[in-house]
């Protein structure tokens, strides 16, 4: 689908990754669009998920681009952990990193995708779900916490060969263990999308520019974003009930002058 690298959505935030590079790497298997108890991650609450980044990025002059669609991915490479050294520091999907929750970095899933981690070695499963971005080291395909790092049994080697399935998004959770127990493919080709076409720190530069705008665009609003470097009032039009149609007007606002025109999740 030739809009597939394309996916354009928000601004991504903090990259954590590993130092020693590796090999016994293997390409993920992306299809189309089309075709014992643990401390647990907190599920995004109603009305407040966190769809993390999906916007192209470039660290140390490699290109990576997140995928649209988290259904039918299998991958086998390189995995490792990170632990105390991030513990704390925000993720790229504004979670705060905590070594001890079940969660991973991964350089193009989407966000809050659960995935199984299988050990080659000693056949240990873990389940686990993707809030950050990362390893950025030549093999290694995911990061785990020390938690998980822990349960699946590559802590003290530091990497094992592992193959990470993708399950989805989980739409439900054991009431005795908390753990994710049915999934659905997260999916950023189909839902609510909209344009940006531009970021303020005050707060009334942005509101007269959505002023300006809504003289002439559909859906002119303002979303507030904060992290570390403060907050930021992103300005916004249009309104799509998919990723293509979001695409397509953002290129064509580009050609109106938006130079920094992107489609977004809402």
């Amino acid at each position: 689908m030739k809009f597939r690298n394309q996916i354009l959505i928000l601004l991504s935030l903090a990259f954590f990754g590993c130092s020693t590079p590796l090999t016994s790497y293997e390409p993920a298997h992306i299809p189309p669009p089309e075709s014992p108890v643990y401390k647990p991650s907190p599920p995004p609450l109603p009305g407040k998920k966190k769809t993390g980044t999906q916007k192209p990025y470039k660290i140390k002059g490699v290109r990576y681009t997140p995928i649209a669609s988290s259904q039918g991915f299998v991958q086998k490479g390189i995995a490792s952990w990170y632990g105390r050294k991030f513990h704390g520091r925000k993720t790229s999907n504004g979670e705060t990193y905590s070594m001890y929750a079940m969660t991973a970095a991964h350089k193009t899933l989407p966000m809050n995708t659960w995935v199984s981690v299988h050990n080659l070695k000693n056949n240990r499963k873990i389940v686990v779900r993707i809030n950050d971005r990362g390893p950025f080291v030549t093999g290694r395909i995911i990061d785990l916490s020390y938690t998980g790092a822990t349960r699946i049994g590559i802590l003290k080697a530091g990497t094992g060969n592992v193959r990470v399935t993708a399950l989805g998004q989980a739409t439900s959770f054991s009431k005795k263990t908390k753990k994710p127990i049915a999934f659905k493919p997260v999916d950023y080709w189909k839902g609510n999308f909209t344009v940006q076409i531009g970021a303020f720190q005050i707060k009334e530069n942005a509101q007269g520019y959505r002023d300006k705008l809504s003289k002439r665009y559909q859906n002119a609003h303002i979303t507030a974003f904060t992290d570390t470097r403060g907050t930021f009032y992103r300005v916004r039009i249009g309104v799509f009930t998919n990723l293509q149609d979001a695409i397509r007007y953002s290129e064509k606002l580009t050609t109106q002058g938006f130079g920094s025109a992107f489609a977004v999740a809402e």
